[in-house]
């Protein structure tokens, strides 16, 4: 009986089999928990394990494998780019700072050049101006010195005619001389 099925050990009536078969063949329990089949499972669990073993190794893996060795160059070519535009921006940096200290120096230069200038040019119309000031007020001067020097005139003049016109009327003779003289002295102070 040992090389007769299953199903024909129960078509004839006999017993079961095994002790997981009932008298009509059905599985009693859980079949995979049955001990008189574990030999088989565990002989079949390892065909597939060995299976899945060189499938992976062969196939499976080497391209896992490629995967990652791919990555990882990306990554570490990804870092070398950044870290040499890291370099870069940080040279780029340098050189604005150094562009924005001499564009500094330069407007502190042009601004100084410009001051200069304009406080040269301030200088020289100041000048200018100071010395046509000072030739209008020299000219002033001459011209009030001539006007007050035409005026005492004229002012000597009237109080020459009023002393004469005033001796007259006083009763006195009219000596033009002594009426000049005493008038002059006078005005002389």
């Amino acid at each position: 009986m040992a090389t007769e099925t299953l199903a024909e050990g129960v078509a004839q009536g006999g017993a079961a089999v095994s002790s997981c078969l009932g008298v009509n063949g059905s599985a009693i329990g859980m079949p995979q928990l049955c001990a008189d089949w574990m030999p088989n499972q565990i002989f079949w669990l390892l065909v597939a394990l060995i299976a899945i073993y060189f499938f992976l190794s062969r196939v499976g893996l080497p391209r896992i494998g490629a995967v990652l060795a791919e990555r990882q160059g990306t990554i570490t070519n990804d870092l070398a780019a950044a870290e040499e535009m890291k370099l870069q921006a940080v040279a780029a940096e340098q050189a604005y700072v150094a562009a924005l200290a001499q564009a500094r120096t330069d407007a502190n230069r042009i601004v100084a050049e410009a001051k200069a200038e304009i406080q040269k040019d301030l200088d020289a119309a100041l000048a200018k101006a100071d010395s046509e000031i000072a030739a209008k007020s020299a000219d002033s001067e001459r011209r009030i010195g001539e006007i007050r020097a035409g005026a005492m005139e004229a002012v000597a003049q009237v109080a020459k005619e009023t002393a004469q016109e005033l001796v007259v009327a006083l009763g006195g003779a009219r000596d033009a001389g002594a009426v000049d003289a005493a008038v002059s002295a006078r005005l002389k102070g």
